[in-house]
């Protein structure tokens, strides 16, 4: 099955076909409890498709740092900073959402740092966990 084929239909605007490295954090309840890297595929304002080394489960909270082809002044790195949900997969393809997103700047050399778990995704998350149950008890 193409990928086209996969998300028809589902897209409400309009993707852009862009080729990154990515790096992803998959938070279950309150703990992260996977992370890796990954390529992107395509991009919208609503959502990111894109490649993993493993299988993603659906329903998931995610944060994506993506590599950003543009420089900041001709001279600084950027990061597109990621938070949604995983909305489907199919082997190594995954689709999330676009929650909230930020830009952040990047060290020249990049260091893979161990995996916190105190991370801004777990602070996203709670905060949606708090909103739903607000709209549940209102």
């Amino acid at each position: 099955m193409l990928i086209k084929d996969l998300a028809a239909e589902r897209r409400k605007k309009a993707r852009f076909p862009i080729n990154r490295e990515l790096r992803y954090k998959v938070l279950e309840g309150d703990k992260v409890v996977g992370s890796g890297l990954g390529t992107t595929l395509d991009m919208a304002s609503g959502g990111i498709a894109f490649l993993t080394e493993t299988q993603l489960p659906a329903g998931s909270l995610i944060e994506l740092s993506i590599s950003w082809p543009v420089l900041l002044d001709d001279s600084c790195l950027m990061r597109l900073i990621v938070f949604g949900r995983v909305v489907r997969n199919a082997g190594r393809y995954t689709a999330c959402t676009v929650d909230k997103y930020e830009f952040r700047t990047q060290a020249r050399v990049h260091q893979m740092a161990p995996v916190r778990n105190d991370s801004m995704l777990q602070r996203w998350a709670y905060n949606i966990r708090k909103e739903n149950l607000k709209a549940a008890n209102a």
